[in-house]
């Protein structure tokens, strides 16, 4: 984290498009307002856009405008959020949503700086800052054909990795007394103390949800409490044990799921370490494949696809772990 804040307000200088990639809930938004308000662009609008909230159409018009009669329903001509922006900085989030048609008209604001509203056939021309941020692997997008290699390079400019919350837990006291302070003070409560055995509970949680997790509960715990402390009572069954952790919101959790399946082999007699392996290794690549089956909708073409392997070796491995019946 602190060569993010390094990298953050050397950045910040600059007019250089910047790529915020990181899970869910790491604070990626944060990092792209903190950029923005180090810029000598701080006095202009800091526009925040999510790609993902919208389909193409509507996102379309957010980003760029339209003109009366463009659309059904289009009664007056509207401001897109890149003119909205002007002087100042835009932050689409999610990017890695985007069709490939908006890529395209993404990639010309990119290089020329101008655009045009839906419907209209005047050009308009703005000076915005671009950041983008994604929960996924851009690169491995533009592998699979789902996302423009030359609007991935032209954002890519200052990349930025934000590391998940399991692999910082050092950060968790500072984040938990902040968040304690904040919603104490907006509650009008005290609650600004945390128990050892809470705080224990808290560090070995592999939080999937990251920073946003942690603030939700650090919330619901100020609103619970009945005295000034964060006892362990006050935490969700699942951080202190007494459930099973989920899966990432995208992906699988890797860590955890190892973890299991080494346990499950130690607790046999004298494991074989080739066995124990062999075990981990089908375990993960089964549910891999149970994971992207699922996101791709049982399409077994897509989900080869972004697997990276072909359908035939997808299909065998369906049938090698069972699970030729749609999921």
């Amino acid at each position: 984290m602190e060569e993010v804040y390094r990298i953050t307000r050397r950045v910040a200088r600059s007019n250089a498009s910047v790529l915020l990639l990181g899970e869910t809930g790491t604070g990626k938004e944060l990092i792209a307002a903190a950029i923005h308000h180090l810029s000598n662009r701080a006095t202009g609008p800091f526009v925040r856009v999510n790609c993902g909230a919208l389909s193409e159409s509507l996102l379309e018009s957010e980003l760029f405008g339209h003109v009366h009669g463009a659309f059904t329903g289009a009664i007056k001509n509207r401001t897109g959020r890149f003119e909205a922006a002007h002087t100042g900085t835009i932050f689409l989030d999610e990017i890695n949503s985007t069709s490939r048609m908006l890529q395209v008209k993404l990639l010309r604001v990119l290089q020329e700086r101008e655009f045009e509203r839906v419907g209209d056939t005047q050009t308009i021309q703005v000076d915005v800052r671009v950041i983008a941020a994604s929960n996924r692997n851009l690169l491995q997008m533009v592998d699979d054909d789902g996302f423009r290699e030359d609007l991935y390079w032209r954002l890519n400019v200052v990349p930025i990795e934000i590391p998940p919350l399991r692999h910082r837990r050092e950060d968790i006291p500072e984040l938990v007394a902040h968040f304690l302070n904040h919603y104490s003070e907006l509650n009008d409560r005290y609650v600004v103390h945390i128990q050892r055995e809470a705080l224990d509970a808290l560090q070995n949680y592999h939080w999937p949800g990251n920073v946003r997790e942690l603030q939700n509960y650090a919330e619901r715990a100020v609103v619970m409490a009945d005295g000034d402390e964060l006892t362990l009572d006050l935490l969700p069954p699942a951080v202190v044990g007494r459930e099973q952790p989920r899966k990432l919101e995208r992906g699988i959790d890797f860590e955890t799921l190892t973890y299991e399946v080494v346990q499950q082999g130690l607790s046999t007699a004298a494991p074989d370490e080739d066995r124990l392996h062999a075990k981990i290794v089908n375990r993960v690549e089964r549910e891999l494949i149970v994971q992207v089956m699922l996101s791709c909708n049982n399409v077994q073409t897509k989900a080869a696809a972004r697997l990276g392997i072909n359908r035939n070796t997808l299909h065998k491995k369906l049938k090698e772990y069972d699970l030729e019946t749609p999921l």
